[in-house]
């Protein structure tokens, strides 16, 4: 048997184990995962647009049902807090006599009274306002969390276009090393290049299947964490043209996303509110009651009636209203603050979006063509003879650094979009469209 020289069986035993490692890391994730990269693989796979990703995720939003539970507990509250306060019935029995000092029932006298405390200061509108306030801040909250996941879904579908972006480069990053191993194989065999170019060959087209099956699975993987947003399979694929496509830079939204002003007005709103509710409790209410008295001795029945009210002396309240107030300054005063925060932040992401979106375009144009155009002189000029294998090494290197730069540049603009989309609301139209389904 014809064995191989250690020269070269080294390499080739190395490219060997690392193929294998590569298969023991995809068996040993879930098995959708191996599903995942079959139907990637596939043309029939549906195409998932970002609309489409956004949709399935906000239909399956876990927090709608505690959401739902918290906004009936707001409706509750709003209830409770209209209803007035209820009636006391009284009873009171006088002159028990002593033991042995005659008849029981012929000495007491029993008094039955029906009492009614009356709001006065408008107690119980401020309490309806107050209630209905912190409805709104559970609506407000509830969308901002809505939003902040469909940033995450975003975030996500960027992340999955670049690694289907990093494949393609390392697929071409593995075609290149097999040609050039196939190429310096046949000039060490014909004594051009030393037998050391050709180990340097088989050792980058090792490392290049490396780097190929880990895009692989970080594809699987990154679809799988895309799908899980919904928890669906991961049978699509992701448009290439999609990746590039920086159209959207020139979608610029002025504003911020009303849910995000929104629970600071709400802040505000219930600051003011309780305002009005401890200026009312200020007030002290009355108590009028009536009643009828039984006296024992003649079976005689009389009417009493009477009257109470806290006299304001020392408790008036004071402390209350002006926490309440202070309360409503800080609101208001973070409302202005967040503002001008989103604001701030939104301007920069504008111009960060339309950077990148420029540098992308004018890598894709200007600067990848000419490395595309300097590998395929290099490597002329190698199989003629004219360069070195260094040279080739460091023209392809070039190359793949560019594609790289660029991939590198697209994927920090869709989540620069998506952190722009989320602070402008962009998919509040999503949010509200689902909230009036019946």
């Amino acid at each position: 048997m014809k064995t191989p020289s250690s020269g070269i069986a080294g390499p080739w035993a190395r490219l060997t184990a690392v193929s294998a490692l590569a298969l023991i890391l995809a068996a040993s994730l879930p098995p959708t995962l191996a599903v995942a990269q079959d139907a990637a693989a596939t043309s029939t796979a549906p195409v998932l647009s970002l609309d489409e990703a956004l949709r399935r995720a906000a239909l399956v939003d876990p927090s709608l049902a505690p959401t739902q539970a918290r906004r009936q507990a707001s409706r509750a509250a709003v209830r409770q807090a209209d209803v007035r306060p209820n009636p006391t019935l009284g009873v009171m029995v006088e002159n028990f006599p002593t033991i042995g000092g005659g008849d029981l029932f012929r000495r007491t006298e029993t008094t039955l009274t029906v009492e009614q405390r009356f709001e006065r200061g408008g107690d119980r509108s401020a309490r309806v306002s107050l209630a209905e306030a912190e409805g709104l801040l559970v609506d407000a909250t509830a969308r901002i969390r809505q939003l902040d996941r469909l940033e995450q879904v975003q975030r996500a579908w960027a992340e999955a276009l670049a690694a289907q972006a990093e494949l393609e480069i390392a697929r071409e990053r593995l075609d290149l090393a097999e040609r050039f191993q196939t190429e310096v194989g046949r000039r060490v065999d014909m004594a051009r290049d030393p037998l050391f170019a050709g180990a340097r060959a088989e050792a980058e087209l090792a490392q290049a299947q490396i780097d190929f099956d880990q895009a692989g699975i970080t594809v699987r993987v990154a679809n799988i964490s895309l799908a899980r947003f919904w928890d669906g399979s991961s049978d699509f694929t992701l448009g290439a043209e999609t990746f590039a496509d920086t159209r959207s830079a020139l979608d610029v939204t002025d504003g911020v996303a009303q849910a995000d002003l929104d629970i600071f007005v709400a802040q505000r709103d219930s600051a003011v509110a309780r305002v009005a509710v401890e200026t009312a409790r200020a007030r002290s209410d009355a108590t009028v009651s009536a009643g009828v008295r039984h006296f024992g001795d003649g079976n005689d029945l009389g009417f009493v009636v009477g009257a109470s009210i806290p006299l304001g002396r020392y408790d008036q309240n004071l402390g209350a209203i002006d926490r309440a107030r202070a309360e409503g300054l800080a609101a208001e005063g973070d409302l202005a603050a967040a503002r001008i925060d989103r604001e701030r932040e939104i301007a920069r992401l504008q111009v960060q979006v339309m950077a990148r979106a420029s540098e992308a375009r004018r890598i894709g144009q200007e600067t990848l063509p000419q490395a595309e155009r300097a590998v395929v002189l290099v490597r002329d000029g190698f199989n003629r003879g004219g360069f070195t294998y260094n040279d080739v090494i460091s023209a392809q290197t070039a190359l793949l650094q560019t594609r790289a730069r660029r991939v590198a540049v697209l994927k920090q603009f869709h989540i620069d979009r998506a952190r722009l989309d989320r602070l402008t609301g962009a998919h509040g139209d999503l949010i509200l469209a689902l909230e009036t389904q019946p």
